[in-house]
């Protein structure tokens, strides 16, 4: 008996496993519904959403490499203009040295021609101040000649002809002397 209740019991009780035809029919025809709604309005907008976002993407991509070549372009006409610049400062720098030099050559000559100006300067003093002190000493020698003549001889020598006349003689008297020492010499 009890394999007969067993049974029977098992077949009141529906499988689990083998679905039941309305069940099956009723969720094809919401598959199909879905499936049709889907179609008609999901689909497209996703479509349209697809093509929305890859021409965003596309035209981001073309922004980029837009931006991308601008900035190469950029990067060249800037590096171009410091290599320019850098040419400009090597000429700058040796035109400055070039014009350092010259200026340094002129100064030179200027300060050579003006040492040069200063000792003839000098010189021509030097020339001026011992003709000078030769007729003091002309001067001075003649007179103590004079003195020493009218010492000597006991009659003055007091007129002025008679004694230039002597005192160049005796002083022409020296000078041949002097030189003749220096000759021999």
């Amino acid at each position: 008996m009890l394999k007969t209740e067993l049974v029977l019991a098992a077949e009141e009780v529906p499988n689990p496993i083998v679905p039941h035809v309305p069940e099956l029919i009723l969720g094809f025809i919401a598959f199909l519904l879905l499936l049709f709604v889907l179609k008609k309005y999901v689909v497209p907008r996703f479509e349209t959403a697809y093509e929305e976002r890859t021409k965003l993407i596309e035209g981001g991509i073309e922004r980029a490499e837009k931006a991308q070549a601008e900035a190469e372009e950029n990067l060249a006409q800037y590096k171009a203009q410091l290599a320019e610049a850098r040419s400009e400062a090597a000429k700058i720098r040796d035109d400055a040295r070039l014009e350092a030099e010259q200026i340094k050559a002129e100064l030179r000559a200027e300060a050579e021609s003006e040492s040069q100006r200063i000792v003839a300067q000098g010189q021509a003093q030097l020339q001026a101040q011992k003709a000078q002190i030769i007729a003091e000493l002309r001067a001075e020698l003649g007179r103590n000649s004079i003195e020493l003549a009218s010492r000597i001889v006991g009659e003055s020598l007091a007129d002025d002809a008679r004694r230039h006349g002597t005192v160049d003689r005796f002083l022409a008297e020296l000078e041949t002397a002097g030189a003749s020492n220096g000759a021999g010499k």
